[in-house]
């Protein structure tokens, strides 16, 4: 599934979007995080939130797409890569699709939501008048453990995974 080999400013990249996956777990959201590179330059970050923000869009991949497109004062991404520490999800791949970032880069799979090669694959639908160039699995490990990590501290501290939500059930 996965498009072509990481480089070693791939590598760098994730260890970025690592970081930003870990300021999510601190927050006590899911442990996901992003980075938007253009041109070898960072112009966007951001990490899961729609807890703390009340906001089910909220994912990594649209807090570094609102990123990037502010500091480039334009929807449009053309030419950069995003990476993130799990796949995106339908959602999120929508956004990218839309943004026309050319490039996607990801940790781990996720075999439950993703939308780049493991549940469905919209980043090469010939159907779309866009395609996305896929790299796969960098940072998988450092990626899945976080998640791991997470949700085994979750499933031993809590009856539910959310409850200081605003308005849980």
């Amino acid at each position: 599934m996965s498009g072509s080999q990481p480089t070693t400013d791939d590598l760098v990249w994730m260890a970025a979007a690592l970081q930003e996956a870990t300021q999510a777990e601190a927050a006590d959201e899911v442990p996901v995080g992003a980075v938007v590179v253009r041109n070898g330059v960072l112009i966007g970050r951001g990490h899961n939130a729609p807890i703390s923000l009340s906001d089910p869009t909220a994912h990594a991949e649209v807090q570094a797409l609102r990123d990037a497109a502010r500091a480039l004062g334009n929807y449009r991404l053309v030419g950069a890569t995003l990476y993130v520490t799990v796949e995106p999800c339908l959602m999120c791949m929508g956004a990218l699709l839309h943004a026309r970032v050319r490039r996607l880069v990801f940790g781990c799979y996720d075999p439950k939501g993703g939308a780049a090669g493991s549940l469905y694959d919209v980043t090469q639908d010939a159907r779309l008048n866009h395609q996305i160039a896929v790299t796969a699995e960098v940072g998988a490990e450092e990626s899945r453990v976080l998640l791991q990590r997470f949700f085994q501290r979750k499933r031993e501290t809590q009856s539910g995974l959310y409850p200081h939500s605003k308005n849980a059930l």
